[in-house]
Order: C-alpha cells, then structure tokens, then sequence
C-alpha cells in the first residue's frame, strides 16, 4: 500500500474537494484523481460519495479515516525525530582514509553527511592501513578505512580487526606483478618457489606487507626483499626499472600492464577486502552510526 495513496485519501476526506485537495498536496487535479480511484481499486472499496460541494467520505471511508489519520500522524512523528537526530548529532567526526578517493567513493560519503547531517564536520586523515586500524583501535580516530585480508584466504584473517567493529565494503584480488622481462623468471612457480626472487618490500603498516608476510607466514618461508618503498608509485617504479615483484590491486595491476608492459602472475593472488572500521564499543555512537550509513550508501 502506497503511503501517497493514504495521504491523498486523507487530504480529500478533511478538504471534501478534490481542487483544494490537490492544492494542498501540491497535485494537478487529474493526478490526485487518479491515486484516489487506484487507491479505491487497491482495497476494492469506494469511499466517496459526490455532493453538491464535491466529496464526502461514506460510512466505508468514514470507518478508516481515523486508521488512516494515525499512519500519517506516526509518519509525521517518525520524520521530527529524523529531523531531531539530525540536528542533535553533531561534532568533529575524524575520518581515516587511505588509497585513492575515488576507490573509497569519499565524495558520494561526504555529500551524504553534508546533505544529511550538516552538524558534523568530517576531518579526513590520509595514511596506510595499518596505521588507520592502530588510530582507531587508539581513538586518534573515530572511524576509518580499512584493507586486510578476505576471510579464508589466509591464516587467521580476524586478527587485524581485533577489537574493531567492521563493516564489509568491496572485495577484490591482489596481483603480483614482475618486471616484463621476467617471463621466465617467474612461469610457473608457486608462492614457495617465488619468495626466493627479489621483491620490493613495503612498511608494516602497509596492506602489501600484512598480505605478503600472512602468505609466506603461512607456507613457512622468508621472502627476499631487495628494497623497501613506503609509497605505492615508488614501489611500482622498481618494478618497471627490473628491481623487483611486488603486489598490486587488480584494477592498477591490469593499468600497469596495459600501460607499461609488467607481467602479472594471476595465479598467484590474494583475496583482499576493503572495510569500514570503528571501535567496537563505539559502534553504536550516533556520531560513528552516521558515518556508517554515509559509506553503506556510497557502496550501494
């Protein structure tokens, strides 16, 4: 049952004219006319009776007025304490991001906050995942952005969102990705095989060093890191310059093939996720809760 219907009923009933009706739910006539007729066909009732001076409810239409008058009245209740909220939440909301904007879609969150909660100020705060989590978990934060790996796909993925409220956002695969000379080089090895090539390494507080040290954690191997770069485009160059393998989000390492010729291992990949992050006694912060819609309704 459409909530316009009950609103159209409702006016027609207290207005008793269809004209009047129409003005104050800012219709054309012909329109309000037609919601009325399909709302009496909805509930295979007629509720009008014509008069002189227009329409007049009948016992039927008499008998659900006040139903009707009750559903629009709690509708009414329910948008002043939408309103309410609006206005009461407030304040700074410290906001950690990483990547690029466009991947965190930060523009369709940020238009929602503004549109919907003019009271809070977002304050952004760019850095590496790992450092993101550890100001959360700290309050140097109040929410974040946060990459790690997809459950099941490596040992023990819950223990970098420990004590963390998460909220799952995208999935997508992680590449590596080898000079292009490399054809050889890397044909055919396994992950075992492959840590004993050179590799641009990357800080702790990076998504590419959680990932990588998991996955040779796991097979009981060291890796053979050459360098170490604390910036994804460094970390790329070296690749194209012949240094090393590393590992790239799908989207780029596709990019950097097409643009630059690097060879990418698919089958040697890591699931990854992209989550929203707050403190898990925080979760139910009006402040954090905005948040949370904000970013729930930029990924759709």
């Amino acid at each position: 049952m459409d909530l316009k219907h009950i609103r159209t009923f409702a006016a027609v009933a207290r207005e008793g004219n269809l004209t009047r009706a129409a003005e104050h739910l800012h219709l054309t006539q012909p329109a309000l006319s037609l919601q009325l007729k399909n709302f009496q066909e909805s509930l295979d009732l007629t509720l009008f009776l014509r008069t002189a001076q227009g329409l007049a409810p009948n016992a039927e239409g008499r008998a659900l007025l006040p139903a009707a008058q009750r559903i629009l009245d709690a509708l009414d209740d329910f948008q002043r304490a939408i309103g309410a909220l609006r206005d009461t939440v407030q304040g700074e909301l410290r906001i950690g991001t990483i990547l690029d904007p466009e991947f965190l879609r930060l523009g369709a969150t940020l238009q929602y906050l503004v549109e919907h909660y003019p009271k809070i100020r977002p304050t952004l705060r760019h850095g590496m995942s790992g450092s993101v989590g550890r100001q959360v978990r700290s309050g140097e934060l109040d929410v974040g952005f946060f990459l790690g790996p997809q459950d099941g796909a490596v040992n023990d993925p819950a223990k970098h969102l420990t004590g963390l409220h998460a909220l799952p956002l995208a999935s997508f695969a992680y590449y590596v990705v080898a000079p292009k000379s490399w054809g050889a080089q890397v044909a055919g090895r396994n992950w075992t095989a492959i840590a004993a090539l050179p590799w641009i390494w990357t800080p702790p507080d990076s998504v590419h060093h959680r990932l990588l040290t998991d996955k040779f954690e796991s097979l009981g191997v060291s890796p053979n890191a050459v360098a170490e770069v604390d910036q994804e485009a460094s970390m790329l160059d070296l690749v194209r310059s012949g240094v090393g393998l590393s590992l790239a989000r799908d989207s780029i390492a596709l990019r950097e093939s097409q643009a630059n010729g690097l060879l990418l291992v698919k089958e040697l990949s890591i699931q990854a996720q992209l989550s929203f992050i707050t403190p898990a006694s925080r979760r139910d912060d009006p402040l954090v809760a905005a948040a949370f819609a904000a970013v729930q309704t930029a990924f759709g």
